[in-house]
């Protein structure tokens, strides 16, 4: 695969079973399995303990540019100096063979006119049907929330490629509930 480890994440091959992830995910950010789990309290923790450093006057307050998009989107449009940005977007036909509401990644134009996604045209068929089927769950993982319904989102889960690929589907009845359990706090009550 020609890409890094984490867009594995978004289909149904690469993942299947330890030898493939190994042959096909690298370390860290490139598909590491847990890695943003196994991080993000140390990240947390580490950015916690900065902030009250510099609110404490013991570290000092740097004013500098982040990798972030919204401080790239800021200056451009501030300065009116273009930068390409990748975006999520309504499609409105930038990728011709994929729904037309749909949400899709493109090449944005950012500037003093603001953010400007680029037309892409069509994608390949195969890859076309990839995005479809990830669409396809995302629409319907919404659709259960709007309708709370539970039985909805258990199917979404069902859908999504990579859990597909993985597991059975009583595993992903089991996770399902598992998952919506253990997240009572932060998702709402389906019915």
């Amino acid at each position: 695969m020609k890409s890094s480890g984490h867009f594995s994440e978004y289909i149904p091959y690469y993942r299947k079973r330890q030898s493939l992830i190994d042959q096909h995910c690298n370390s860290g950010y490139n598909g590491a399995t847990g890695f943003y789990a196994d991080n993000w309290p140390i990240w947390r923790r580490e950015n916690d303990e900065q902030i009250v450093s510099q609110l404490e006057g013991t570290a000092p307050l740097e004013l500098k540019s982040s990798n972030e998009y919204a401080a790239i989107i800021i200056e451009a449009v501030l300065k009116n100096e273009p930068k390409v940005i990748y975006g999520n977007v309504p499609n409105r036909g930038l990728i011709e063979n994929l729904q037309a509401d749909g949400v899709v990644e493109v090449a944005c134009l950012v500037d003093g006119k603001g953010i400007q996604p680029c037309r892409f045209g069509r994608l390949p068929e195969h890859l076309a049907a990839l995005c479809r089927s990830n669409m396809a769950f995302f629409d319907l993982a919404v659709e259960a929330v709007r309708r709370s319904d539970r039985e909805m989102a258990r199917h979404a889960l069902m859908l999504d490629p990579l859990t597909a690929a993985v597991c059975s589907l009583e595993e992903i009845g089991s996770m399902f509930d598992e998952l919506y359990e253990a997240e009572q706090g932060f998702v709402p009550v389906l019915k």
